[in-house]
């Protein structure tokens, strides 16, 4: 079951997703952590850190987890 990350705003860039979901540490590490890993947004590979997520969207990190974007 992917683990649910609630928004607050209408979308959220997938660099800002990654801190938020506790995956990096910091959005300084988002360039190089998609360089190093695939991402799965709704089944497909994308690696662009400004990639806007909105809810509904389920993102899939091999290794890392499942997460799913929900609103408030």
């Amino acid at each position: 079951m992917p683990e649910k990350i609630k928004l607050d705003t209408d979308f959220i860039t997938l660099g800002q997703f990654l801190k938020l979901a506790e995956v990096i540490q910091s959005g300084g590490m988002a360039k190089w952590f998609l360089s190093e890993n695939d991402i799965f947004i709704n089944g497909e590979q994308d690696q662009r850190r400004g990639r806007k997520l909105r809810a509904g969207d389920e993102i899939q990190i091999p290794g890392f987890g499942e997460f799913l974007i929900t609103s408030n």
